[in-house]
């Protein structure tokens, strides 16, 4: 079994933001193991979009990549990867095969952020800086992605 990631205190909330996305993950794919239909999945698929994601995105993109040079292709690949996801999240196709490629490629995309990307901020950045993102971090609120009525992934 491999070590845990060491995370600096004040990128933890965004850990447990990335907990709720790999969440959303399961629950799509348990939706789909239960053939729950995919339009009931991509409607709370969608409901986690716009409560969640965006206003996590928003804040990585404004506090978090700024931390690494422009030109760094960590940041780069962070950014491309956030807008595939919008993409994802917002285009209208096929439901089932959307909400299959929205967990394969969120789950891809939590996970480089924790093993890779946010690894290297913490190399490259100073403790008060990262000490103060997590204040603001915190200061957000979204509503809990689990009210939401139709919980289809526990029938």
């Amino acid at each position: 079994m491999s070590t845990p990631l060491k995370r600096h205190e004040g990128l933890k909330p965004l850990s447990r933001d990335h907990h709720q996305g790999l969440l959303l993950c399961w629950k799509i794919r348990e939706g789909l193991k239960k053939e729950v239909s995919p339009e009931r999945i991509k409607a709370y698929a969608s409901f986690f979009y716009k409560t969640q994601l965006i206003p996590h995105f928003a804040f990585e993109e404004k506090e978090i990549f700024p931390l690494l040079e422009e030109q760094n292709p960590l940041r780069k690949q962070a950014i491309n990867e956030h807008q595939r996801l919008v993409a994802l999240f917002t285009e209208d196709y096929d439901p089932e095969k959307a909400v299959t490629e929205i967990a394969t490629a969120l789950e891809d995309h939590i996970r480089f952020e924790e093993r890779v990307l946010f690894q290297e901020i913490q190399h490259q950045t100073e403790e008060k800086i990262l000490s103060e993102i997590g204040e603001k971090e915190n200061e957000l609120k979204t509503p809990d992605p689990d009210a939401w009525e139709d919980q289809f992934w526990q029938k």
